[in-house]
């Protein structure tokens, strides 16, 4: 009978449609507090927070006892009638009838008062209860479902990609090798060169899922394990590909703002700067892009590759967006088309996000010709046999085709704008990190 109390509980965020209705929640102390013979109890279930009212006469002295001994993040079933209150959290409050304790949690590590990061990572496993972390992982949430639903709106098919590959995509230099039967396999960079073979099938489609890459970085924008969404587009070049990016970035911070701003504003985001994003983005040169570093006072070069300083400074002169392109074709991937007015540079383009944030989005227009394919993977000294299917796209029905992909948590990390990647997963895997 007690069993089946909190299985048919409703959640926290269903509270208003069940006004005047009694009913159970399930959930976790978020604080208490008591002045008499009445006790204000904040539940949290994961979907919300409310204020439950606990009476000693409605209750009784046994469950009021109950109450008093609860401690942060004790877990409870409370029983109640729902009200209005527009002081409460919520709007709503409870009016308990009963109370269920279901363990008191005892020194609960993680307190109102401040701690340090390294404390907090490796406690990230309850650090993920804090408000502030719920609610970035909320954002999240609304991102990768945004993405989605931009995809799949605009006749785009999902088509998952491998995680073990023999295939190298982004260098041979931040690989996590790893044993296949005997044979030397990888974990997958990237899912785009798979996603030109489904993108062949499909006219569009979209891969998304987490990526490797094995850079021994502590810097606030590397992650050793992410997640990235990938379309690939048949029949699109490097303009198409652009128009693309922005508007899915435009739809994704759209339905931020719709959807999360409660979430927003506990990370005291200042959303004036996302209502800002707005497609077309301006759309800047690479070598332009080197002439403002060097009237910015930087010493760089043409033919660098830009850094965390160069982004932080390029994307810091916009107030939105910005689409850096036409990269030289030396520090860019063989599968990058050139482009046919320069063979020095390649057609591909980055989308720097504003404030200092840097690189979200990193794509290209492919490379379609087979010969001219074939001659980069021999260039690059990669292997022919590993790459003899990817060779085939080119040979049988080839077309001009373009793709990019977009990391989920540098976006949260510029949407939510924290000061470290490490708070836009929920386990984040770095440089000499691996737990919890």
């Amino acid at each position: 009978m007690v069993e089946k109390e909190y299985m048919q509980a409703i959640m926290i965020i269903r509270v208003p449609a069940h006004l005047n209705q009694t009913v159970t929640l399930n959930g976790w102390v978020y604080n208490s507090r008591r002045s008499g013979k009445i006790g204000f109890l904040l539940l949290r279930d994961g979907t919300g927070i409310i204020q439950c009212i606990i009476v000693k006469n409605d209750v009784g002295e046994g469950q009021f006892e109950n109450f008093k001994n609860l401690t942060q993040e004790s877990s409870v079933s409370v029983t109640g009638l729902i009200v209005e209150n527009h002081r409460a959290p919520g709007g709503f409050e409870l009016q308990t009838a009963s109370l269920r304790v279901h363990q008191i949690c005892e020194d609960y590590p993680i307190t109102p008062k401040e701690h340090g990061t390294e404390f907090l990572m490796n406690r990230r496993h309850l650090w993920l209860r804090s408000k502030r972390q719920h609610a970035i992982l909320k954002v999240r949430h609304e991102i990768i479902k945004a993405t989605r639903d931009f995809f799949d709106s605009n006749d785009f098919t999902l088509v998952d990609t491998p995680i073990l590959t023999p295939n190298v995509c982004e260098g041979t230099t931040t690989l996590f090798e790893t044993e296949y039967f005997g044979q030397r396999v990888f974990l997958a960079q990237s899912g785009q060169l798979y996603g030109e073979a489904n993108a062949f099938a499909f006219g569009r489609q979209y891969n998304f899922g987490p990526t490797f890459r094995a850079e021994k970085s502590k810097t606030r924008r590397h992650l050793l394990e992410f997640w990235m969404v990938e379309p690939e587009m048949a029949y699109c070049d490097l303009e198409e590909d652009m128009r693309w990016a922005e508007k899915m970035l435009e739809f994704i911070v759209t339905r931020v703002l719709q959807n999360r701003q409660d979430e927003l504003e506990i990370l005291e985001r200042d959303t004036s700067m996302l209502e800002k994003v707005k497609a077309p983005f301006p759309r800047v040169s690479y070598s332009k892009c080197v002439d403002m570093l060097k009237a910015g006072g930087f010493d760089f070069e043409w033919g660098g590759d830009f850094g965390s300083p160069e982004e932080t400074y390029i994307s810091g002169q916009f107030d939105r967006p910005l689409i850096v392109h036409r990269f030289p074709s030396a520090i860019k991937a063989f599968y990058m088309k050139r482009d046919p007015m320069d063979e020095n540079l390649a057609m591909g383009m980055d989308i720097l996000a504003p404030e200092g944030y840097g690189e979200i989005i990193g794509g290209s227009e492919r490379e379609a010709d087979h010969d001219i394919l074939l001659r980069r993977i021999h260039e690059d000294g990669l292997s022919l046999e590993d790459f003899q299917w990817y060779l085939d796209l080119r040979k049988f029905g080839s077309v001009p085709h373009s793709g990019f992909g977009m990391g989920i948590e540098r976006t949260v990390t510029w949407i939510c704008k924290l000061s470290h990647l490490r708070e836009a997963i929920p386990f984040p895997r770095m440089y000499g990190r691996l737990k919890p």
